[in-house]
């Protein structure tokens, strides 16, 4: 990455000193197509991705973990492409980021206007003159002014009180403009309250397989709180009629795979592991129908004899076998059977390909719990049949480069970028599933879902028990590719995959209880009681075409 100017021999060093590289370097992709080419037509506008930068200004106080934010321009930038605003990132990880830069189609008959245009004028948003904090001098903060039938697409940062100048940025007309949001806070001044200054990183408000918001790698600065819809900020749009162009081929995607697959550790005392969902059929799962429930029918190992669509309406559900033997047997799963199933899918109007990786448990075990200095083991709660978990990589489809992970935690659950993750064997993420739970971790430890000492533990840790994801990958979708993906009957099976369970909730927290302390009994009913059905089991999960997340973005 760029040119990082050196912060003053007073300041402590802050890890964006450092910059953040993959590992390894990226391999050279096989060709075909426009992925990782560089360049992506959005139509009316080429546009390239910048990684590299010039530091404009620093703050050291304010903001995560109160050590500032720095503010950068990209440069270099290739022949006829302009800035469309400066890239901003907190000083507590190194420097990683990007920002677009665009540049005109030469050949627009369809448009009188041109597609960029410079600002008319600026506006200061702020300045940093009368805060007292650790900076490097003062920085100023400005919007353009965008002409008439235009958008400003980010701010320009400055180190001086003078205007920038007129040509430093360009404007975009508005047709190839999509409306965008705040997204995570990058800085505030130290001890402004939260309806001050503020900066924030920003994303298409639209997100999804078919959205086309494009976002510009630049930042919301704004006295106030942020609003979704009042921010003076666009998004770019992919108006290209095919805007898949720039999406990965089958060969691109298992290079992809190669570079990236992670690798999945399980805790030291997991005993209910992964297989494949073939592997679940051909060993005795059943499917049950509620007008003949007591005559279960086996499953084909691809699932052909599963109800395809329709709606998850409790007609149907999956089980594990009748006999215990082969009940105990096909919950502990097939480690070495276990496959990861993929979905590729267009997001961010197709900038960006995320690898969605599936992983299928037979069974989902019981939690457990921390009430303040005791652990205790929750009984059937969080027993289910069938758990579906995912872990999803974003790659950019400029590069082919890796820019952040998501982990399926339970419900929701977080994205990390590649420059706070753990990886092995080059470029290929770590990923930590927790005991019985099988909640996605980028880091080994404890994560305690609840508050004041008491919630449901999910614990990872690193073991001989690990599936390289990438040994057995099956491609179930992926609808930009047409017909050469044949996705399996199991995938449009939309009915639960386990039973409803039949046990008292109430039941089992009693047993708990008994095992607690007086004044700890109440506040753990409280808790057990306000965390969701798919965390107490009381449900088998649906599938992953089921999921909000399958067409849109991820849940955090």
């Amino acid at each position: 990455m760029g040119n990082c100017l050196s912060l003053s021999s007073s300041t402590k060093a802050t890890p964006i000193e450092t910059t953040f590289k993959l590992p390894s370097p990226l391999p050279a992709w096989p060709s075909g197509g426009g992925f990782a080419n560089g360049i992506i037509n959005l139509g009316g506008l080429q546009v390239c991705q910048i990684s590299s930068f010039n530091k404009v200004w620093a703050t050291h106080e304010g903001g995560p973990d109160n050590i500032g934010a720095t503010f950068f321009e990209p440069s270099p930038l290739p022949q006829g492409f302009y800035m469309l605003g400066c890239y901003s990132q907190p000083n507590n990880k190194p420097l990683f980021g990007w920002a677009l830069a665009a540049k005109a189609e030469d050949d627009q008959p369809s448009s009188p206007s041109p597609a960029l245009q410079q600002p008319v004028d600026y506006t200061r948003v702020w300045s940093s003159e009368s805060v007292k904090m650790k900076k490097d001098g003062d920085g100023y903060v400005w919007l353009p002014t965008a002409p008439e039938g235009y958008a400003a697409m980010g701010h320009v940062v400055t180190s001086s009180p003078e205007k920038p100048p007129l040509d430093k940025i360009r404007c975009v007309r508005t047709d190839l403009t999509d409306q965008c949001q705040a997204d995570s806070w990058i800085w505030g001044p130290p001890g402004a309250a939260s309806d001050g200054f503020n900066v924030y990183s920003l994303t298409p408000i639209d997100r999804g397989i078919q959205a086309r918001g494009v976002p510009v790698g630049t930042f919301l600065a704004r006295n106030g709180k942020a609003s979704p819809n009042d921010n003076n900020i666009a998004c770019l749009k992919n108006t290209n009629t095919q805007p898949n162009t720039y999406m990965p081929n089958q060969s691109q995607i298992d290079a992809l795979l190669q570079a990236y697959a992670p690798f999945i550790y399980f805790h030291p005392d997991e005993v209910y592991l992964p297989s494949s969902v073939g592997w679940f059929f051909t060993n005795g799962a059943l499917l049950y129908n509620k007008d003949q429930e007591q005559n279960p029918v086996p499953i084909e190992p691809t699932g052909a004899n599963l109800p395809q669509g329709g709606s998850n309406d409790g007609a149907y559900w999956l089980d594990l076998p009748v006999d215990q033997g082969g009940k105990d047997r096909v919950k502990k799963g097939d480690l070495p059977d276990a496959e990861a199933n993929l979905h590729i899918k267009p997001m961010l109007g197709s900038t960006f390909t995320d690898i969605a990786i599936w992983i299928f448990y037979p069974f989902n075990g019981p939690a457990r719990a921390k009430v303040q200095f005791f652990n205790v083991s929750l009984g059937k709660i969080g027993e289910h049949v069938g758990d579906w978990e995912h872990v999803t990589l974003r790659v950019s489809n400029f590069t082919g480069q890796l820019w952040s992970v998501y982990f399926s935690q339970h419900s929701k659950g977080i994205w990390v970028d590649s420059s706070a993750l753990e990886f092995q064997d080059g470029n290929k993420p770590v990923t930590y599933a927790s005991l019985h739970g099988h909640a996605f971790y980028p880091k080994a430890g404890l994560v305690l879902q609840g508050s004041g000492g008491i919630g449901i533990r999910n614990d990872t840790a690193k073991s001989k028990m690990v599936m390289d994801s990438g040994l057995r990958p099956s491609i179930m979708a992926a609808e930009y590719l047409g017909k050469a993906i044949i996705e399996p009957p199991w995938l449009n099976y939309c009915r639960k995959w386990g039973p409803k369970l039949s046990y008292q909730i109430a039941d089992e927290i009693k047993k708990v209880e008994k095992l607690l302390p007086g004044p700890l009994k109440s506040a753990f009913d409280k808790f057990i009681r306000s965390i969701p059905d798919e965390v107490l089991g009381e449900e088998g999960p649906t599938g992953p075409k089921i999921k909000n997340n399958w067409n849109g973005d991820e849940v955090v």
